[in-house]
């Protein structure tokens, strides 16, 4: 699936030990943004505004200005923003007593099941894309890839990944304890299942059409934010997401060449077997929830995309237990 660069000096530390150290720190990162208030605010407005000017200007030459790489970190930014918002936005009277909070405004909660469709349907139309060119193992736009049926298949799967977001209107903040002031955003109906089909699609989507950076986009992004949503952070898995994919889209536009070349590339194998049954993994976990999806609307006569669909299941009680 994966070749190193042994020719640049690549050894074990470099193949393995470097994608431990970008987990764990996309994890740390994540801790510190979503239990700092003044954290995330640094890191989500004031850090990309610096980098920002950078891009344009020094590192015009050297990062990523295709129209995907630059979606891609500001829709990252934009919901890193919004959910921020969503969990620290209130007013409090003269006593102190909390009067209002954006948080409990409907409308508002339309905002993370939209950012986070457009930033799947975003991928979906670069699986299309590439699927379309015909590329037969050639470069594009700075990676050689390889286009086929799996850039189909895992756009459908994308689009069923879109589909199966419900109970948007359920989502809560998490109450402050003793053990966590981090005021998560917690979405009750965003469970175990659904995760676990986004990300398998995801890392198709990463290897179709990212190749020569899955090994860490595809991997070590997707499996923090899911760590950290199964362990510390349960509840608030699209929050952790969104935090990691900003902050490693800043890193990948400042340090481009991290993953382009030397001894910590990784690329693919670039067999059309391997792209094939990866995608139909992502493709068939889709459809999988997709189905189930179905059956409980069927089940409950709840309409998934207003009310909670899976308020029955112990996984879904357990995080509404952590809400204010």
């Amino acid at each position: 699936m994966f070749t190193f660069n042994w020719g640049a000096g690549a050894t074990m530390f470099s193949a393995w030990g470097m994608w431990f150290v970008i987990l764990a720190a996309l994890f740390i990162f994540n801790e510190f943004s979503r239990r700092s208030k003044v954290g995330a605010f640094v890191s989500f407005i004031i850090l990309p505004a610096i980098l920002s000017v950078l891009w344009f200007t020094a590192l015009k030459d050297k990062t990523y200005t295709d129209w995907f790489h630059v979606a891609k970190v500001y829709s990252a930014l934009a919901g890193c923003i919004g959910f921020w918002l969503i969990r620290h936005w209130r007013k409090k009277d003269a006593l102190g007593h909390i009067t209002w909070k954006l948080s409990d405004q409907k409308w508002i909660l339309l905002f993370p099941p939209l950012i986070l469709a457009i930033n799947i349907a975003e991928a979906v139309a670069r699986d299309v894309q590439i699927g379309m060119l015909g590329l037969q193992q050639e470069m594009f736009e700075g990676q050689v890839m390889i286009s086929g049926s799996w850039n189909y298949m895992n756009a459908i799967a994308g689009v069923l990944n879109i589909l199966t977001i419900t109970g948007a209107f359920g989502i809560v903040i998490r109450k402050v304890t003793a053990k966590d002031k981090s005021q998560d955003m917690l979405w009750p109906d965003m469970l175990w299942f659904w995760i676990i089909a986004y990300d398998l699609w995801n890392f198709a989507y990463t290897y179709n059409c990212l190749p020569g950076h899955a090994w860490y986009c595809g991997l070590a992004l997707l499996l923090a934010p899911t760590l950290c949503a199964f362990t510390l952070g349960k509840g608030a898995w699209l929050q952790h997401r969104a935090h990691t994919l900003a902050i490693w889209c800043m890193f990948a536009q400042t340090f481009p060449l991290f993953q382009d070349v030397g001894k910590f590339s990784v690329d693919s194998t670039y067999n059309p077997t391997i792209y094939f049954w990866v995608s139909l993994l992502a493709l068939l976990a889709n459809v999988a929830v997709f189905g189930y999806m179905i059956y409980k609307v069927v089940k409950t006569r709840r309409n998934p995309y207003t009310q909670e669909l899976y308020t029955d299941l112990r996984a879904y009680k357990e995080v509404k237990a952590l809400a204010e």
